[in-house]
């Protein structure tokens, strides 16, 4: 069991590596495709590069502890099998069966050769259920055919080049039995899918929700979120643009810093019609909720909502980095330890508060809207 179980866990960590940096994407592009967040087809996405990465790890780990595994093996030894269902004669050598007795059938189940058989079926066997899912009908079995060949191949490729040559000479057998097996499995998962997928919506299902929300205008909070901080990111590296041509220092930074959320919270969706470039992205714009349109009004004092948490943080840290530099004014020396903890609980508070606001922005279903929207009485818009 230990060999099953340093494969999953390393394919695990890649895939934790991999999702940091391909959540945001993927959102972006599911929220462009659908119109809202499906969290199923995340989850159904999500977990098939893990089961990809988990198959992968299972097949070429654990490695040698040398790459030359030459040395490690005898002169005559035989890297692969071409004879198929080979595994019938093994299952019948290592358990023999004797009809007539019920219990030898559990010793062969038990057996190594018979679990190995077990093994190769069930390895590919989700990535029929997930072809099913991708494909839905029926009439797409050859895409599981196909695909499962074409993987367990790949697979075999891999052992049989020892690790695409790295090292020199395969410590693995190229089996064309585990060619059988997995395509088998593969075809097996496609067709027994409906029993799991019933589980999910249907990519119809998605569709139609999808089409009803492009209908009634909507955009939910999480795609306004994920927009405001792709803005976010846009500001910080306009602002680090700028700072190349100016002096550096705490009050140019803060300058530098206002000047870009300044153009990419105002200006360029006051120019643009009221989109901003995460918006654009997210495809929405902002709108005054009276007139249906954007105005210079609605846009400045959304802008300004925005703007006066940073400053106030920005505030924040000047006064804490002013007291504690190093010719602080005489007068605030007896007071520096005060001033350093209100200033960090007053940091602290505005933290807090904002997250407070957001998380329940983000629970309401749309029934409440963030708070630079409520006093700028301004919405997301898809017209």
């Amino acid at each position: 069991m230990s060999s099953y179980v340093f494969p999953v866990q390393t394919a695990f960590f890649i895939f934790v590596v991999a999702a940091m940096f391909l959540l945001v994407p993927w959102l972006i592009y599911g929220y462009r495709k659908d119109g809202f967040f499906s969290w199923s087809r995340f989850g159904v996405s999500f977990s098939f590069i893990f089961y990809i990465l988990a198959a992968y790890c299972l097949v070429i780990l654990p490695f040698p502890t040398t790459r030359d595994t030459c040395a490690q093996q005898a002169a005559d030894t035989i890297y692969y099998n071409l004879v198929p269902f080979t595994f019938v004669k093994d299952i019948m050598k290592e358990t023999p069966i004797v009809w007539s007795q019920p219990s030898s059938y559990l010793s062969m189940i038990q057996g190594r050769a018979f679990l190995q058989v077990l093994f190769n079926v069930l390895l590919l066997m989700p990535l029929g259920v997930y072809i099913r899912y991708f494909f839905q009908k029926r009439s797409f079995w050859t895409y599981a055919l196909l695909g499962g060949f074409g993987l367990s191949l790949f697979f075999e490729i891999t052992q049989i080049t020892g690790f695409y040559g790295y090292y020199n000479c395969p410590y693995r057998l190229f089996d064309v039995d585990d060619l059988l097996l997995n395509t088998s499995g593969t075809v097996l998962g496609f067709v027994t899918a409906p029993i799991l997928l019933a589980l999910f919506p249907s990519r119809a299902s998605i569709q139609e929700k999808s089409e009803q929300i492009v209908e009634q205008n909507r955009v939910y909070t999480m795609p306004q979120l994920l927009a405001l901080m792709i803005d976010g990111v846009i500001v910080v590296f306009l602002s680090n643009l700028i700072s190349i041509f100016t002096a550096s220092d705490a009050i140019s930074d803060a300058l530098s810093t206002s000047i870009s959320m300044v153009m990419v919270l105002f200006f360029i969706p006051w120019v643009r019609n009221g989109v901003t470039p995460g918006s654009t992205i997210l495809r929405f714009r902002y709108v005054d909720r009276q007139t249906g349109t954007p105005t210079s009004e609605s846009l400045f004092k959304r802008f300004v909502a925005i703007y006066v948490p940073w400053l106030l943080f920005t505030i924040v840290r000047l006064v804490n980095d002013y007291a504690f530099s190093g010719h602080p004014d005489v007068m605030l020396q007896p007071y520096r330890a005060w001033i350093s903890v209100g200033m960090f609980g007053l940091s602290m508070l505005i933290s807090f508060i904002l997250f407070i606001h957001i998380v329940i922005v983000l629970f309401s279903r749309g029934k409440r809207s963030f708070y630079f929207d409520e006093v700028s009485r301004t919405r997301a818009s898809r017209k």
